[in-house]
């Protein structure tokens, strides 16, 4: 999506916000449509809007939501942001950089990050293979975030509990 495309059906709206977008129509009732355009003037989310947060609350309640159904599910703040463990292994967190930290099988990173909104994680000034840092922009709707929280909950149940 870029700044001229207009957002698709099934976008969050708060999402939006969060990169950067405005609602271009007044406040409605709940469940009616709204038409979004990108704010290109300011900060969204600055300090000074929200005061300080680790991680995207907003973020980490549709990770809840996409993962209530799988069993074993625990949540537990690590690297910077809040991690979802399945069966004490980490399958992703909403990252306190913004976007998500997913863990996937290393041999399928690189097929993952020919996604332009996906790249390997740095981890103590190193690239590593089976973590990624997938952008907010990525996550607008629950559909996409749906298929980011399906590769590290399949991975993380691969694994043995812990």
């Amino acid at each position: 999506m870029t700044a001229a495309d207009p957002p698709s059906n099934g976008v969050c709206g708060a999402c939006l916000r969060s990169i950067g977008y405005r609602s271009a129509t007044a406040p409605r009732a709940r469940g009616s449509r709204r038409s979004y355009v990108r704010d290109l003037g300011g900060a969204v989310g600055a300090a000074s809007d929200t005061g300080p947060v680790a991680y995207d609350e907003h973020v980490a309640d549709r990770i809840r939501d996409a993962v209530h159904s799988e069993q074993g599910v625990t949540e537990k703040r690590m690297f910077g942001g809040l991690a979802f463990l399945i069966n004490g292994n980490m399958a992703l967190s909403a990252s306190g950089q913004g976007g998500l930290l997913l863990r996937v099988d290393r041999a399928a990173t690189e097929t993952l990050i020919s996604d332009p909104h996906a790249e390997r994680a740095v981890m103590r000034g190193r690239a590593m293979d089976g973590w990624l840092r997938i952008e907010a922009r990525a996550l607008v709707s629950d559909r996409e975030l749906q298929r980011w929280v399906n590769h590290g909950v399949t991975y993380a149940r691969s694994l043995p509990p812990r």
